[in-house]
């Protein structure tokens, strides 16, 4: 996105703003603006997830892009630099683990950080995405709990 693009994105964001009249609203609205230039990749299989993901990320300003298989994402990481790459460690269309491996591997992608997220009750999950190379591994009620963060980037997320 060009700086006058961008510009005028915050411009408008800025009045929508200013037209709800809530204190919330507006400093959602500011860290969108400082959003814009961030883009998410997630391997998701789970509807749900996917769609809170997109939501999430859309009332930040953040791009995210869904990726099918293993191939589909390094492409898409080799083009767009993502801030992050999230992934479902209990994915059916890609082994979390191998992936972790090859975009660790690769010396263009693997200073791109990449979160797991798991079910609480499969610690193994955890212990092996670690192992593979995830930056972080999370249960899928934290990730659920602090997406909105996770998103704009908030290392407390």
């Amino acid at each position: 996105m060009d700086r006058s693009s961008r510009a005028r994105t915050i411009h408008e964001l800025t009045k929508l703003a200013r037209r709800e009249r809530t204190e919330g609203q507006l400093r959602d609205f500011a860290l969108a603006g400082e959003a814009l230039t961030r883009t998410v990749i997630a391997v998701v299989d789970d509807l749900f997830f996917a769609s809170k993901i997109r939501g999430t990320a859309e009332q930040l300003g953040v791009a995210v892009k869904f990726a099918r298989t293993a191939e589909a994402l390094a492409e898409a990481a080799r083009r767009d630099q993502p801030s992050l790459i999230i992934c479902d460690l209990h994915s059916q269309k890609v082994d979390p683990n191998e992936l972790a491996k090859q975009l660790k591997a690769d010396d263009q992608l693997r200073s791109i950080p990449l979160l797991g997220f798991f079910s609480h009750v499969q610690t193994e999950l955890q212990r092996q995405a670690e192992q593979a190379g995830f930056d972080r591994v999370i249960p899928r009620s934290a990730f659920n709990a602090h997406l909105l963060q996770i998103l704009k980037g908030d290392p407390a997320g």
